[in-house]
């Protein structure tokens, strides 16, 4: 595995290759951007989720995966999660005058999805309220339900980030995928985004 990245207060972009016997993943974002994506992990509703995410939280976003999907998407979805995460870490950089914390609660027709925020420099996630049996669906032909958890899993594990996500409602799988999604992205914003009135680390520690 390969990487190399850089954070400064002008430019909070990183990017990141990583290769291993089952995928092959380059991952590039500007934490600062308008939304800009450029997605082919060679799982398509997967693609559709990490479009989304971009439009939402406004980072602007390259990935190119490719993998073993022929035995499954697994593989490819979670190593594009394990590097979105490190970028995501190395674009922060010290996260200094951040507003560290971001909440949203989105609407996709029936469903609805609330995400809170922390970039805490701790990795923790909480995942509930899916319907049962929402795990086992096969969402566009590649994507398994329980690949959502395991998305925001490793996203909060290698970004250091501190997630609590809840379904509210909701009926259709990809629906209930899609707003869970949403909502990381609008939560994400908020807590990545510049505060003017913060001087320094937004932490009583003075590091995140």
């Amino acid at each position: 595995m390969s990487e190399n990245g850089a954070s400064t207060a002008a430019a909070r972009t990183a990017r990141m290759e990583r290769a291993t016997s089952e995928s092959s993943v380059l991952v590039e974002i500007n934490l600062d951007g308008t939304g800009v994506s450029d997605i082919s992990t060679s799982v398509p509703f997967y693609d559709h989720m990490l479009t989304a995410l971009c439009k939402h939280s406004l980072i602007d976003m390259t990935v190119k995966a490719t993998g073993d999907t022929h035995i499954d998407a697994h593989h490819t979805v979670e190593d594009v999660a394990i590097t979105f995460g490190e970028v995501l870490r190395t674009a922060l950089g010290n996260k200094a005058g951040i507003r560290r914390f971001g909440e949203a609660t989105v609407p996709l027709d029936e469903a609805l999805a609330h995400a809170v925020v922390d970039v805490s420099g701790r990795p923790y996630l909480v995942h509930g309220g899916e319907p049962a049996g929402q795990e086992y669906h096969l969402i566009g032909g590649h994507f398994t339900g329980s690949l959502t958890r395991h998305v925001f899993e490793a996203i909060t594990l290698h970004a250091g980030i501190c997630l609590h996500m809840n379904v509210l409602a909701g009926r259709d799988p990809h629906h209930i995928v899609e707003a869970q999604f949403k909502a990381f992205a609008r939560a994400l914003r908020s807590a990545v985004e510049s505060d003017p009135r913060v001087e320094g680390i937004p932490s009583t520690k003075g590091a995140l």
